[in-house]
């Protein structure tokens, strides 16, 4: 039969879902607590805490370091011979050894027996939080089930069996009420760890919810068989889901969609009816742009890759699917092109026709009156009839959408010729920067994190100093929720940046057997990017100018010649050998123009 301390212990366990080495090592701390309490003893003092659970009845033996003496005086810290070695028979005079203390659990007094209970209390407060902490950490991004507690304002409280989650309002579905006791199926965005255990933070509008819901309901996705490429979602209202076949005679729509649509139907209803278009990725940006706009038709795409102003798709439509294609307040267009990741811009065939005929004179249409002359007079009678309120005919329209097509695609072909000529002047003016720039990841320049955060999608820091020459305009898009300093910060930040001038080992070897090793180009000391050239090819481009190792700080801000100079900061990029990359030198300074060598930052 199980002691009654046995069964409290095995209850505590069960309870706090511990396990039972993590309630024993709390058990263990709050007897050697109590017993310094109650013993008046220091920390310095070492105590240890037996308890044996598997014997018929359970023991605890509380053992203290005591010092062996010949005349005990005082029996919290001394222990004669005779009873040390009944512990360590091989005990000597002067030996520090471990023995049962004299006092034992059952003459503990009340504040000791207090201190007891606060300690274990304590150390399976702290246990049951790690728990939850490793527990819920290895489940971010999963969908969790669990009831509402409490409704107010800024966020729904739920509860997660042995925890707690907070859904702020704006990771809740607009429209949707929530009410004390309901289920809920939500998603694990983000797990803090706190002073008063995990916060578990939880979402129904993130898009990641779609894609646990459509694994969880496909068998196909979770399988591995289909893949989602990508996801557009505006909770509570429309998403849009790119899916593609990674096996061979799979229809990858009609496996998300289901047999007469139950299985979208399963996500639509947890969605709060949200409208859900499954969509078959392709790698050809035209088809997957036309699909994407869907359910409108679609008469043509025509892409335009602009090295500054970014990639915009031009696409015609019919004009009877004009608004389809764009959607209430712009949605179906917004969702395309955060999907497809194209700019779109939407016409209808008449209006395409119309803007190329008032721009006939102007290139790239100047050859189109001379060489389309027949197609050109059908088209502006068609036209000419449509603005006086008569029936247009549907291979009329189909004349004009032909004359749209080869507006666009002339338009596209000029542009093309202007892309590659623009890729040269990029080409040029990247030649010009420090090549160990394009080396260098965005986390090496002193910025703050979410400054260095906008900057990531640039990549290196050579991309950051090209896009600066070429388009500022590029940058304050990237940085839009940054402070309005931070073009500032980030020239300030490139300013300070030192390139080695000894070219890594790689370098050396890359270079021909007879031939010098190739150079690498330093961060000149009145590198302003602000005032160089904003085009590819002026003589006041940035060029790279080496580096002046006989500069001195001493403080004044002046060089060696006395003349006012840009004050260097103690940091240095050089090549490390044993780490085999780029790190960063700080220069320690004892005392003016006293400078010791360049130690590891």
């Amino acid at each position: 039969m199980k002691s009654e301390f046995e069964v409290a212990f095995n209850e505590i366990a069960e309870l706090r879902a511990l396990p039972r080495d993590t309630v024993l090592e709390a058990l263990r701390t709050a007897l050697i607590s109590a017993y310094r309490r109650d013993a008046g003893i220091g920390q310095s003092q070492r105590v240890e805490a037996d308890v044996d659970l598997d014997s018929p009845r359970p023991r605890i033996n509380i053992l203290v370091e005591k010092e062996v003496v010949e005349d005990v005086q005082d029996r919290r810290t001394e222990v004669d011979l005779e009873n040390a070695r009944y512990y360590t028979p091989e005990a000597q005079l002067g030996d520090m050894v471990m023995v049962r203390a004299d006092n034992t659990t059952k003459n503990f007094g009340r504040i000791a027996a207090q201190t007891a209970k606060q300690v274990i209390l304590q150390k399976i407060r702290e246990a049951e939080r790690n728990s939850l902490m490793a527990e819920f950490s290895e489940r971010e991004g999963d969908l969790v089930n669990g009831t509402v507690q409490s409704v107010n304002a800024n966020m729904v409280t739920l509860s997660l069996g042995r925890t707690e989650a907070v859904m702020m309002r704006n990771q809740q579905i607009p429209g949707e009420k929530y009410k004390p006791h309901d289920k809920l199926r939500v998603y694990i965005v983000e797990v803090k760890k706190t002073n008063r255990g995990p916060q578990i933070v939880v979402s129904r509008s993130h898009r990641n919810m779609l894609r646990r819901l459509l694994e969880y309901e496909v068998p196909e996705i979770y399988n591995g068989q289909v893949e989602i490429k990508n996801i557009a979602r505006e909770a509570g209202y429309r998403s849009k889901v790119a899916v593609a076949a990674l096996q061979e005679g799979i229809d990858p729509v009609g496996a998300c969609v289901g047999m007469r649509g139950n299985r979208i139907q399963n996500i639509v209803k947890e969605l709060h009816e949200e409208k859900i278009d499954v969509i078959e990725w392709s790698p050809n940006h035209e088809v997957f742009i036309a699909k994407a706009l869907s359910p409108a038709r679609v008469s043509g795409v025509y892409l335009d890759d602009d090295p500054d102003a970014g990639r915009t798709a031009v696409v015609i439509v019919p004009d009877d699917q004009l608004s389809l294609a764009i959607g209430r307040e712009g949605q179906n267009a917004r969702l395309a092109a955060k999907l497809t990741g194209w700019r779109i811009d939407i016409k209808s065939v008449t209006e395409a026709v119309q803007e190329a005929l008032d721009n006939l004179g102007k290139p790239p249409l100047k050859d189109v009156r001379n060489q389309q002359a027949e197609l050109l007079g059908e088209v502006s009678r068609i036209m000419e009839k449509r603005s006086l309120g008569r029936a247009v005919m549907p291979e009329e329209y189909t004349l004009l959408g032909k004359f749209a097509d080869l507006v666009q695609r002339k338009q596209i072909a000029a542009r093309e010729a202007a892309r590659q000529q623009r890729l040269a002047e990029i080409a040029a003016l990247r030649a010009t920067l420090p090549q160990a720039a394009f080396q260098m990841p965005v986390t090496t320049l002193q910025l703050p994190d979410n400054i260095i955060e906008a900057l990531q999608p640039l990549g290196t820091v050579g991309e950051i100093m090209l896009r600066y020459l070429l388009d500022e305009n590029h940058l304050r898009r990237l940085l839009h929720d940054a402070p309005a300093e931070s073009l500032r910060r980030i020239q300030d930040a490139l300013d300070q940046i030192v390139f080695p001038e000894n070219p890594p080992v790689e370098a050396a070897a890359a270079a021909e057997p007879g031939q010098p090793a190739p150079a690498v180009e330093a961060m000149p000391d009145d590198f302003d990017l602000a005032r160089r050239g904003k085009v590819a090819g002026k003589d006041d481009a940035f060029a790279p100018v080496a580096f002046d190792e006989d500069f001195e700080d001493d403080g004044t801000g002046l060089d060696k010649s006395g003349k006012k100079g840009k004050k260097k900061k103690g940091r240095q990029l050089v090549y490390d050998e044993k780490a085999g990359g780029m790190v960063v030198k700080r220069q320690r300074k004892r005392g003016r123009g006293d400078w010791d060598e360049w130690d590891d930052n």
